[in-house]
């Protein structure tokens, strides 16, 4: 009996554990069916979430959408976007051309300093000359305190009826350099014909006025200047049809000046720093007379004071053409005093180079150009002739006057800019134009209106005081009247340069008009201008038509002039 309620106890046991084993993966899947429940409630959660946020997103930019105004680029750009159709299959299995890779701008902020050997030569020379000048100011002093009473004398006599003149020269160019750059940049139209007269004028008056004094000195300085003017009136008569198109490309050329406040900075500075230097020089040409090697050291000095002069003047330049360039080229209104303090530092090794050879190279290419003009029929001077004028023609295109625009520009060197300035040129076709501009011619003649102007002044003061001065300082007054002008009259020069080499870089400018198209033009249709340059045949009767031509007579005589005058104011002073 006990054993049987113990079988039926153990049944029971059973049972129930089979039930509990039946009931625990029914357990397992509930669980199961509940946890993919939650999951799917999440996910139907986050979707709603989700749509929500785009919903939100999109109202908002519906909103900004309104807010914009419909011309604004924002919305014409969101708006085509989302405009476009997608691209149907027989588009989309089309080859797509890969497009041309445009080329790179070459880069405006070159950070090389350029020609570096003239730039350590300029340097060195910068403080050779300092060194000289202030050991030959020593000396000047040194004779005034301890020197023979002779020597006191004549020193005494210098100073007094020398320096006085030379001083008041150097305030009155400083005066006019102003006066005569403010007049072409306010009426350019006008100031072009009266310069060219101005210039014949004055200089013919201060000639007249130096002969009257009646002696050799002065008679020579006198007839030198007669000459000067002569030839002055004949290049203002034979440049009458250029007048115009120079006007128009000097008016054009100085419409972005009033843009740049600040432009005129460093013509200030250069001619302040001038004027110190210049009676720092006046002082050591006094204390040379107690030096020995008298007549070499003052042709030093002279020299050092030409190349000085010249250097600040092509700072100017290069400043004031990079300040333009960039307004033409890339649209930009950049800091005057950042391109002066680059013209300063990077740019002036570019300068010093370019002050040195670019004279001496347009000198001898006008001499070339004089040498095929009197060529004649003589075979020898047939063949140096073109020789010449060839060699010089290579050589002009590695040195000339317009590649400052490019050194300013790009930061190039003086010799790779020139090259790739006149490639420019003969790209445009702008050989002929850019040969015969005038520009240049107009701010000599400035510098010589200042010359004269200065020579008239001092030469009368000088003749009252003291007439054995008069022809020394009347030249020192007139090389120091064209130096001061000349650095003036960089402005309206670099201003023109650049017109012209922005527009040969990219003839489609906005901000260049039409007149060198129309120009161009006029020399194509006109077979007078394009005619080859006449020659004189030595041995047919001479006919003052036929001897040179409007581009190059005043060429010929400004490069000859201006020797003639520099060597005769070294003799002198020696």
């Amino acid at each position: 009996m006990s054993h049987r309620s113990h079988d039926r106890e153990a049944d029971v046991t059973i049972f129930a554990f089979t039930i509990m084993g039946a009931t625990e993966p029914v357990v397992e899947r509930e669980s199961e069916r509940r946890e993919e429940e939650e999951k799917r409630r999440r996910r139907r959660r986050d979707i709603s979430v989700n749509n929500d946020l785009n919903n939100h997103l999109e109202d908002s930019h519906v909103a900004m959408m309104q807010r914009l105004n419909p011309s604004n680029p924002l919305r014409i750009v969101i708006n085509g976007s989302s405009r476009m159709a997608s691209p149907s299959p027989s588009q989309t299995s089309l080859p797509r051309s890969t497009p041309t890779p445009q080329p790179s701008l070459p880069t405006l902020n070159s950070r090389r300093y350029t020609n570096k050997i003239s730039l350590f030569l300029f340097v060195l020379h910068m403080v050779v000359a300092v060194g000289l000048v202030s050991f030959l100011i020593f000396k000047g002093i040194q004779g005034l305190i301890e020197a023979s009473d002779s020597v006191k004398r004549k020193e005494r006599r210098i100073l007094k009826f020398y320096l006085p003149q030379v001083e008041t020269a150097s305030l009155l160019s400083i005066t006019l350099a102003f006066v005569w750059q403010k007049a072409v940049r306010q009426w350019p139209r006008i100031m072009v014909h009266f310069i060219l007269w101005s210039s014949f004028f004055l200089s013919l008056s201060a000639g007249i006025l130096l002969i009257c004094f009646q002696r050799p000195t002065t008679d020579g300085v006198g007839v030198c200047l007669i000459f000067f003017a002569i030839g002055n009136g004949l290049y203002a008569c034979w440049v009458t049809q250029r007048i115009g198109f120079c006007t128009k490309i000097l008016i054009k050329s100085l419409e972005p000046v009033p843009k740049f406040g600040d432009l005129n900075q460093p013509t200030y500075c250069m001619l302040g720093v001038g004027f110190l230097w210049m009676s720092l020089w006046i002082l050591a040409v006094i204390g040379a007379m107690n030096f020995y090697f008298t007549p070499l050291v003052i042709i030093g000095l002279a020299l050092s004071l030409a190349w000085t002069a010249e250097v600040m003047r092509n700072i100017v330049n290069l400043t004031v053409s990079r300040v333009i360039a960039l307004y033409y080229l890339r649209g930009m209104q950049s800091s005057t005093q950042f391109c002066f303090q680059r013209a300063l530092t990077r740019n002036l090794g570019s300068a010093c180079l370019g002050s040195l050879f670019v004279p001496a190279i347009e000198a001898l290419r006008i001499v070339a150009r004089g040498l095929n003009l009197l060529e004649g029929e003589d075979e020898f001077m047939f063949s140096c002739a073109h020789c010449c004028l060839g060699m010089m023609e290579c050589i002009f295109r590695y040195g000339n006057g317009w590649a400052f625009v490019q050194i300013a520009a790009y930061g190039k060197g003086f010799v790779q800019a020139s090259q790739d300035t006149w490639q420019l040129f003969e790209r445009q076709k702008m050989e002929s134009i850019v040969d015969s501009d005038i520009t240049s011619s107009i701010c000599f003649l400035t510098g010589v209106c200042s010359g004269s102007i200065c020579v008239i002044v001092v030469a009368a003061w000088t003749a009252k005081v003291h007439q054995t001065f008069t022809a020394t300082l009347s030249l020192l007054s007139f090389f120091i009247g064209y130096l001061m002008t000349r650095i003036a009259m960089a402005l309206p020069h670099a201003c023109v340069s650049c017109y012209y080499v922005c527009y040969a870089e990219n003839p489609d400018n906005r901000l260049c008009d039409n007149t060198i198209k129309e120009q161009q033009s006029m020399l194509t249709s006109n077979s007078e201008f394009v005619a080859p340059t006449p020659r004189m045949n030595l041995k047919a009767p001479l006919e003052f038509g036929g001897i040179v031509d409007s581009a190059l007579g005043f060429e010929i005589y400004e490069a000859t002039m201006t020797k003639v005058s520099f060597g005769l104011a070294l003799c002198i002073i020696v």
